[in-house]
């Protein structure tokens, strides 16, 4: 268990922080820009969650996704391989977490109306709020997956977690939209009123 004291240490006031593992690296740092991405991912998760009283489910799925990013942004916080010798691995993603979330889509999915144009964010609060958290994860992804091609030990169960996360996180917008219903439907070349529904 994290056991925390202290809520300042004063040890990042020359602009770096410490790792699991390793040399203290620069705040602007792209493994530090990466966890620090996913935890915004969280904490605009926990925005939505406010707005799911009526969608219980959802909340505990948002609430499930929640501890799962600590572990993303624990495993992003941790460069380099364990020693064989460890007696406590590295906390890492695992393949299960990702095929939760393809089950999760394939669940919420299965309801929804195809589309038959791109969505723009908006409808409902709770909607609105979920395409903010998908686009910061998509975000989260991308750095991610520049951190890897610079740092290659970068586990890639975590760009795979990212990348469904935000795929859940828009199915999750449309059934907040009344199952798509409400959904607003981007038309091309016209400023005139936007449609709605799937």
């Amino acid at each position: 268990m994290v056991k925390l004291n202290r809520i300042y240490t004063k040890t990042g006031d020359d602009g770096t922080t410490g790792l699991v593992r390793g040399p203290r690296r620069q705040k602007f740092d792209l493994r530090v820009e990466a966890y620090g991405t996913v935890d915004e991912t969280n904490a605009l998760l926990g925005q939505c969650r406010l707005l799911t009283t009526s969608m219980p489910r959802i909340d505990m799925l948002l609430g499930r996704v929640q501890n799962d990013l600590f572990d993303v942004g624990s495993d992003l916080a941790t460069p380099g391989t364990d020693d064989p010798d460890a007696q406590f691995p590295s906390l890492r993603v695992r393949a299960v977490q990702t095929d939760f979330l393809e089950k999760q889509i394939d669940h919420f999915n299965a309801d929804l109306a195809p589309l038959k144009s791109f969505v723009l964010p908006g409808g409902t609060p709770l909607s609105a709020a979920l395409h903010v958290a998908r686009t910061v994860t998509r975000r989260a992804e991308r750095i991610t997956v520049e951190l890897a091609s610079v740092e290659p030990d970068t586990n890639p169960e975590a760009v795979r977690y990212l990348n469904r996360l935000s795929d859940m996180l828009f199915v999750l917008a449309r059934v907040a939209n009344n199952n798509g219903a409400r959904d607003l439907l981007w038309v091309p070349g016209n400023y005139g009123d936007v449609k709605k529904g799937g």
